[in-house]
């Protein structure tokens, strides 16, 4: 993958398939402090401790089409080329949580990437799961929760239907150039 935004798509994807009804996405770019940190945590079925051992291992998979898993291995190994590194906790039936912290400035840390094109199309092809986006650039903060807009819209407005992801793509990109350098 060449973006990290790409590997927050699949991380979150697996979130989804875990059952998930609320993903939290969390991205912290403290430049000043030279870090990175990426956080996704979902209440979706968790994973047990033995699985959880071995997570990271590409050959480790709970998929039944093949036979790899290579997400959180690729994901590892992005952060561990930077200095940085990636931890999960999870429990058993109530959710888990990805943390991975990239070094800044390292010259081999993958582009963020986009997004706004990420979390639209996470959102949109989701519209049963709620969302919590958060964006942070040092002291500046640009959050999206999808529980405040489904509350606004109603039941009868999906979070994909045509105008509204239109309306949601010009949110999430002026909120992140507010808070851009």
């Amino acid at each position: 993958m060449l973006e990290l935004s790409l590997h927050i798509l699949d991380i979150v994807n697996n979130s989804v398939k875990a059952g998930a009804s609320l993903i939290q996405v969390t991205v912290e770019e403290a430049i000043r402090n030279n870090l990175l940190k990426i956080s996704i945590e979902d209440n979706g079925c968790g994973m047990d401790e033995d699985f959880l051992a071995h997570v990271t291992d590409p050959f480790q998979t709970t998929r039944t089409t093949r036979k790899v898993g290579m997400g959180l291995s690729l994901f590892k190994a992005a952060a561990e080329s930077t200095g940085g590194g990636l931890t999960i906790d999870s429990k058993k039936g109530v959710g888990t949580r990805v943390l991975v912290d990239f070094v800044y400035d390292h010259i081999d840390r993958q582009p963020l990437g986009d997004m706004a094109e990420t979390m639209l199309t996470l959102i949109s092809g989701n519209t049963t799961v709620d969302f919590v986006y958060t964006h942070m650039v040092n002291d500046k903060t640009f959050s999206l929760d999808t529980r405040e807009i489904k509350q606004i819209l109603g039941e009868e407005i999906s979070l994909g239907s045509p105008e509204i992801v239109l309306w949601l793509r010009e949110y999430i990109k002026e909120g992140l150039k507010e808070i851009s350098l």
